[in-house]
């Protein structure tokens, strides 16, 4: 039985605790904070409650996997999971709009037929028929399996070259990035290419650089679908927390890690922020990779061993709305305002030369609107979340006086197309900023770490699960196979597998 602390008791951290302990560990999870969940909050008023992190869950079979192998459930019997659909709306800036029905790879191409004309269906198809192409060379090293040193094969995108005719067929290179996707195999029409594009928006790439493996996030979506947790995504993580302490695992909040302990040329506890130090046998870190850099967490011989991380990612802007006034039947659980201007928006973002970020006018905001009657007071009320992809923290001053407020109320603004009369009917609310997220979360800048993608010569890879300096072990967002709630879970189930049973 080995003594293992975990740093950090958000999702993966929960994960990969309830895990160890399960084969015999002895495990104590220790935590900045004063709650478990990290990204994973949640916020209460005057009977209104919201998640304010991830709200909707994609594979959710590998929350399966963890209720089975920590305690011989289903997932189903810890939480409830409602399929969502429509899986997504989208208003584009020309007035088009269309919805998406979720796990139906079928009834999306004749919801693209039917939005952008005929020939679009199909053309998407074709993208998401490659894309599958990715999901099979990729699922297993990039997402089942820990990352080792000869990472090379993940350095060229295995997104095949599409068939083509005439001289076009002897150039024999595939798409390099995902906007050139939409630009060579979706014809460049605005609809279609806005709606790939909000993909890599969300998780903070610009698919101007991202790699075309980045298709395989609308692929896994449309194919496996997506899922809402009764009771707002905090409840996922309350059931983890909950498995945890089944399995005895220990945990310490308000309990920040000042520092890895090294002795001996291997990690050998930590030392909290009141100086006091906790032996263990091993460390798994859960923190953002970047923190342990930056922070100097970990001093030893060896840091030049560490590899080059990745850019780090914008954060995300998040307005919370109490409104008067039931939620009208039939509306969509997601719906995805388009940016009025999209290439204005990916400048602000993504600045050409880095030359600095700014706040675009009029962004994409993704609207969600859960039909659950445990986050609203009554029937007579309604909660409504806002998301926009933002600049990170220190890239924009974010606790700059007013400049929060003025941002939330172009949200606002745009998020009016999608719920009309949506400034009558709102009673308060409340605004959340990168800012926000790095202070309750410890993630430097507030970026919200985005899935690990093969390509681009290993630049979106994410840091192995086994750290340079031996008995650290790293999990979580900005460690394999990268960020997200599937992906966070996997970081865990890789990471146990790592180190074993006693």
């Amino acid at each position: 039985m080995a003594r293992i602390v975990v740093v950090g008791a958000g999702i993966s951290g929960l994960a990969v605790a309830a895990r160890l302990a399960t084969v015999g560990h002895r495990v104590l999870v220790c935590e900045a904070s004063g709650t478990h969940g990290g990204m994973l909050g949640r916020y209460h008023r005057d009977g209104f409650v919201f998640d304010t992190g991830p709200t909707l869950l994609t594979l959710p079979a590998v929350y399966r996997d963890l209720a089975l192998k920590t305690g011989k459930e289903r997932l189903e019997d810890l939480v409830e999971l409602v399929p969502v659909d429509p899986e997504s709306r989208h208003l584009l800036p020309d007035g088009s709009e269309l919805a998406l029905p979720n796990a139906s790879r079928a009834g999306v191409v004749r919801a693209l037929d039917g939005a952008f004309g005929p020939g679009a269906g199909e053309r998407w198809g074709a993208v998401m028929d490659r894309a599958r192409q990715v999901w099979e060379a990729t699922r297993r090293p990039l997402l089942e399996e820990p990352l080792t040193d000869g990472t090379a094969p993940l350095h060229s995108d295995p997104y095949p070259v599409a068939p083509r005719r005439g001289l076009a067929r002897l150039a024999g290179r595939g798409p390099q990035t995902l906007a050139e996707v939409a630009r060579r195999e979706l014809a460049g029409q605005p609809g279609p290419t806005a709606l790939l594009s909000e993909y890599a928006l969300r998780f903070g790439f610009d698919p101007r650089t991202a790699p075309a493996s980045l298709t395989v996030v609308p692929y896994m979506e449309q194919t496996f679908g997506v899922w809402y947790v009764t009771g707002g995504m905090r409840a996922l993580a309350d059931a983890v927390y909950a498995r945890c302490e089944q399995r005895r695992v220990e945990f310490l909040f308000h309990a920040a890690v000042s520092e890895v302990v090294v002795k001996d040329g291997r990690a050998a506890g930590v030392e909290l922020s009141d100086g006091s130090r906790i032996e263990a046998d091993l460390v798994v870190s859960t923190a953002d990779v970047r923190a342990l850099h930056g922070q100097r967490l970990v001093e030893w011989d060896g840091e030049d061993e560490w590899p080059p991380l990745p850019p780090a990612r914008p954060g995300r802007l998040t307005v919370l709305l109490a409104l008067r006034g039931a939620r009208p039947e039939g509306t969509a659980h997601r719906t995805v305002v388009h940016a009025a201007a999209p290439g204005d928006e990916l400048s602000a973002l993504f600045p050409p030369g880095g030359s600095g970020s700014r706040l675009c006018e009029r962004p994409t905001v993704q609207v969600l609107r859960p039909d659950d009657p445990s986050l609203r007071p009554d029937d007579g009320h309604e909660t409504v979340t806002l998301t926009v992809t933002v600049p990170r923290h220190g890239a924009v001053d974010w606790d700059a006086p007013g400049l929060a407020d003025a941002h939330a109320d172009r949200a606002v603004a745009q998020a009016e197309a999608a719920v009309p009369g949506l400034r009558e009917r709102l009673l308060w609310r409340q605004v959340r900023t990168p800012a926000d997220t790095e202070r309750e979360t410890c993630a430097p800048g507030g970026s919200v770490p985005g899935p690990a993608l093969a390509g681009a010569g290993g630049a979106w890879l994410a840091a192995a699960n086994r750290s340079p300096l031996p008995g650290l072990h790293l999990a979580g967002g900005s460690a394999h196979p990268g960020g997200g709630l599937p992906r966070a879970g996997m970081s865990a189930a890789v990471t146990a597998a790592l180190i074993g049973t006693p």
